[in-house]
């Protein structure tokens, strides 16, 4: 299996760094812009993590443009609001027998790349893992789990999905091969959707909008609003994993927050209306009351005007 990984940082790197360390992949390649290739020429590919450190040089790192055809899977791992760039630097690399994968917060960024590649070719995918680019390259992870999760969006046990399966062998990665992707794609917009909303609208971790009167109740609401959602659009969540993992979590995890709000600290771009706008319509579009939805919504699309104007703090 030939393995084309679009971005080499938190979410690609891992992944495409797990199944270099595996070596069951024919290849291994990430189509990346100058500076991280810069970066991957010098350094090599670094990994630390509580998992196992991983070092591996020299790295495949090809430009827009150079890829060619001939890959088995693209590994789709940038920012919603870098979609368009992407298809972009892809349509190059996909051919007849490629399996798009995206490994992309939310849901909406599914409709736009089979318009682009065409539905045969797009699988549904998400990671559950806890890591960050440093400014020197490195793909640093937290804490476990290293989850990866992908499927036909149609729920066939295709043999490129076990194949993929396959190629993690042998790797601390959990990967697996499912048959309802989509569902599970749903099911963690639920918690991430509720931990954006929460902490991109108080400007606070977990804890801290917990602690304000109100605060905890407020949240479980979010999150039970979430899974309305969900279930609205025919892809309920689990009610093991809401009683019995989300709302522990939300519970139990105060200093935990977004990696919306990370960004939004940051004076970043953020994924306002790919996560946060596609929940306010979906509330609507379900009759689910969408207040807490509006407001985190105009809250970011704010701070996103702001930002672009030039008047953030220390701008």
């Amino acid at each position: 299996m030939r393995v084309l990984v679009l971005g080499a940082g938190a979410i690609g790197g891992y992944f495409g760094g797990r199944l270099l360390e595996a070596g069951v992949a024919e290849e291994v390649a990430f189509l990346v812009r100058p500076g991280r290739k810069a970066q991957l020429d010098r350094d090599g590919l670094v990994i630390e993590s509580p998992a196992g450190d991983f070092r591996h040089r020299p790295v495949r790192a090809l430009l827009a443009g150079e890829a060619g055809r001939g890959w088995d899977m693209v590994l789709l791992t940038c920012k919603a609001y870098d979609l368009d760039d992407a298809i972009e630097a892809l349509h190059p690399a996909v051919g007849e027998g490629t399996a798009v994968l995206p490994l992309l917060n939310g849901i909406s960024h599914l409709e736009r790349l089979e318009a682009a590649f065409g539905p045969g070719r797009v699988l549904g995918g998400l990671t559950k893992v806890a890591t960050l680019l440093t400014p020197e390259g490195t793909v640093r992870q937290f804490a476990p789990p290293q989850l990866i999760e992908f499927g036909e969006l149609d729920g066939r046990m295709s043999p490129r999905v076990l194949a993929f399966q396959a190629a993690f062998a042998g790797t601390v990665v959990q990967a697996e091969a499912a048959p309802d992707a989509l569902r599970r794609m749903w099911e963690k917009l639920v918690i991430f959707g509720t931990v954006a909303t929460a902490t991109v609208l108080m400007r606070g971790n977990l804890g801290e909008v917990a602690a304000a009167s109100g605060g905890a109740a407020w949240i479980e609401r979010l999150l039970r609003r979430n899974a309305a959602i969900a279930a609205a659009h025919g892809h309920p969540a689990r009610a093991e994993v809401v009683e019995g993992l989300y709302l522990p979590y939300l519970r139990g995890t105060p200093h935990a927050t977004s990696s919306m709000s990370r960004d939004l600290e940051a004076g970043r771009r953020i994924e306002a209306d790919h996560v946060l706008g596609f929940l306010l319509e979906a509330a609507r579009r379900a009759g689910v009351p969408d207040e807490l939805h509006e407001a985190a919504y105009i809250h970011a699309k704010a701070y996103e005007a702001r930002r672009d104007a030039g008047r953030l703090p220390g701008a």
